[in-house]
C-alpha cells in the first residue's frame, strides 16, 4: 500500500462515513436542520477530496494501483451510506436506492471478472459513468440539507428529487452500457 496524499484523501472519504452516520443518527443534542447542514457539510468535504485526490495524484505522478482500486471504493461507499440514511429517512424511494446501489454492485462485480480474464479495458470508465457519477454527488447534498436556502427562493427537497431521479436514470443507463460493452466477452465465455 502506497502512503501518499492522495490515497490518505481517499482513506480520509472512508473514515468520513462513521461520522458522517453518527452525525445523521446519534443523539447530539443537535436540531434536525443542525443535522442537516453538518452531514451535507460531511459528504460535500467528502465528495471534494474525491475530485482533489485525483487531481494531485496524476499532478504529482503518484498514482497507484492500490489508489486505482480504493479511490471508487470510497465513491461507492460513501454513496452507499447516504442513500441507505436517505431510505431510512423517507427522503429517497427505495426504487431509487436499488437502482443505484444495485448498479455499484453489478459493475464492480462485472470489472472484476473482466479484470480476471484480461479484458477489463473493454469497461473502463467513461464520460456516462463520470457523469452519473457528478449527478450522485450533486443531488444527495440537495437531499441531506433537505429545506430551503436562499431566502425560499430553492428547496433542495425539490430539486434533490428531480436530481436523484435523473442520478437513477444516468446510473441505470451507464449500467446497461457497460453490459452491452461486456456482451460480446460474457457471450464467448458462458
Amino acid at each position: 500500500m502506497v502512503l501518499n496524499l492522495p490515497n490518505l484523501l481517499t482513506w480520509a472519504r472512508i473514515l468520513a462515513i462513521p461520522m458522517f452516520l453518527g452525525v445523521f443518527y446519534l443523539p447530539l443534542g443537535l436540531s434536525v436542520h443542525e443535522r442537516n447542514i453538518l452531514t451535507t457539510a460531511i459528504f460535500v468535504a467528502a465528495a471534494l477530496t474525491d475530485w482533489i485526490d485525483g487531481w494531485l495524484a496524476r499532478r504529482w505522478n503518484q498514482t497507484s494501483s492500490f489508489g486505482a482500486f480504493l479511490d471508487p471504493v470510497a465513491d461507492k461507499l460513501m454513496v452507499c451510506a447516504a442513500l441507505v440514511a436517505l431510505i431510512d429517512a423517507g427522503r429517497v424511494g427505495p426504487i431509487i436506492g436499488l437502482i443505484i446501489i444495485g448498479r455499484e454492485i453489478t459493475i464492480s462485480a462485472l470489472r472484476e471478472w473482466m479484470a480476471e480474464i484480461g479484458a477489463r479495458r473493454s469497461v473502463a470508465v467513461n464520460w456516462l459513468g463520470k457523469a452519473k457519477t457528478i449527478a450522485q454527488m450533486v443531488a444527495i447534498p440537495f437531499l441531506l440539507y433537505y429545506g430551503p436556502i436562499f431566502d425560499g427562493a430553492i428547496h433542495t427537497q425539490h430539486w434533490g428529487d428531480w436530481l436523484i431521479r435523473f442520478a437513477a436514470a444516468l446510473t441505470f443507463l451507464s449500467m446497461v452500457y457497460y453490459l452491452v460493452k461486456a456482451a460480446p466477452e460474457i457471450r464467448r465465455r458462458s
